[in-house]
């Protein structure tokens, strides 16, 4: 097996991750149609340090391109010990027995409850430094970024900041496009989207660090202007704030009359000069519609009645944009209902759980299909829409 030609960032750092092409899931719930990547560095120093483990699934590949830079390791630091990221230290440490393992209190408590007792261990906390001899690691916390354990870490000498899970996305190494800001965000919002506040607290933290090039776990490494738009992005969606002027029209349509009417409302937005985003949240990805439903300041949910409540896409939807934090957003709602509407007051009191959620009155109900009668509250939906967003 060849190293990527493309592994050297420099004389001191190199890729040593793996491309997972053929998982189908990220955390056995989210779909990924170009595959993930498992990110591990090799710093070169007087001393060798690699970041970070792989997923078991790529045990020997990643252990290949550790023993092909004929270097040995001193150190194994652990920014994060979810298992695509911890799953390969046993081999390592039978490979390396005495290579320190270098992480936070959590991290090294988390590691033992999954199985690992490595000989020699180092506890790191915010503001400690580990020289290597002509590299230096300067660790940063982060708990909750999305794990407890979590470290970052700044290379002072390379300007690099190797940043855990945070400002990574989904795909393969090679997916890597112009497009990387949409697989971004649903990566942001759908992993680490309710701990905004850690986030933010994060990013206070490393505003003091000259980065040039951010390092991490998932996704490819971002350089030049992708660092400062990485950076410009996570500062609005840890505080929850609009990304993009336009509306979600997400629909949850059983027999195509309440897409229908979405599609309608979609297309009024449209020629008043709105984007307008439309999604069938029967027949698409979850984590796509809660990324972009948080992307823009306004949306308009259209469902069918369904056992006394509201149709079940709709429902996991709804669930999905509660416990990512969704709020502070302008909503409008269509139901449908042949004899008993309740997708509407079913809708209503699930986004009054968020916060700061401004619902336009009145809902439109429609009985079955679409009839001229309907035709003046979609009209003061489409209005609602158009105003000037909530602040």
């Amino acid at each position: 097996m060849d190293i990527n030609p493309t592994n050297k960032f420099s004389n001191k750092i190199q890729y040593i991750g793996c491309d997972d092409a053929t998982l189908d899931l990220f955390e056995s719930q989210y779909p990924l149609p170009n595959g993930i990547c498992y990110n591990s560095y090799l710093l070169l120093s007087e001393r060798v340090a690699v970041m970070d483990s792989v997923d078991k699934r790529k045990t020997a590949d990643w252990l290949q391109k550790i023993e092909q830079s004929k270097r040995t390791p001193d150190f194994l630091i652990i920014q994060h010990t979810e298992p695509d990221h911890s799953g390969s230290i046993g081999a390592f440490l039978e490979k390396y027995p005495h290579a320190t393992v270098v992480a936070s209190r959590a991290a090294l408590q988390f590691l033992e409850q999954f199985g690992y007792q490595p000989a020699h261990t180092l506890m790191v906390k915010h503001g400690d430094l580990l020289d290597l001899g002509g590299l230096t690691l300067h660790f940063i916390s982060a708990p909750m970024v999305h794990w407890p354990d979590v470290l970052m870490t700044y290379l002072p000498e390379e300007k690099t900041l190797f940043s855990a899970d945070a400002f990574g996305s989904f795909g393969v190494y090679s997916a890597f496009s112009a497009h990387w800001i949409d697989e971004a965000r649903r990566y942001y919002i759908n992993i680490c989207g309710k701990y905004g506040a850690q986030v933010a607290a994060a990013l206070a933290k490393i505003q003091a660090f000259d980065i040039q090039r951010i390092a991490p776990l998932h996704g490819c490494v971002l350089e030049g202007n992708e660092v400062a738009d990485a950076l410009r992005l996570y500062d609005i969606w840890s505080r929850y704030e609009v990304e993009s002027d336009g509306v979600l029209v997400a629909h949850a349509s059983i027999y195509g009359n309440t897409a229908a009417v979405a599609h309608c409302i979609a297309e009024r937005l449209r020629s008043n000069g709105v984007e307008v985003k439309e999604i069938d949240l029967c027949r698409s990805d979850i984590s796509e519609a809660v990324s972009q439903a948080f992307r823009y300041g306004k949306m308009v949910v259209c469902a069918a009645s369904y056992d006394g409540g509201v149709f079940p896409p709709m429902h996991e939807f709804l669930y999905k944009l509660g416990i990512k934090g969704y709020q502070s957003r302008r909503v409008g709602i269509v139901e449908n209902g042949t004899w008993a509407p309740t997708a509407g007051k079913t809708i209503c009191s699930i986004l009054e759980q968020m916060k700061n959620i401004d619902i336009i009155s009145p809902i439109l109900t429609i009985r079955s299909a679409w009839k001229e009668d309907y035709q003046q509250d979609l009209d003061a939906l489409v209005e609602g829409m158009i105003g000037e967003d909530i602040k």
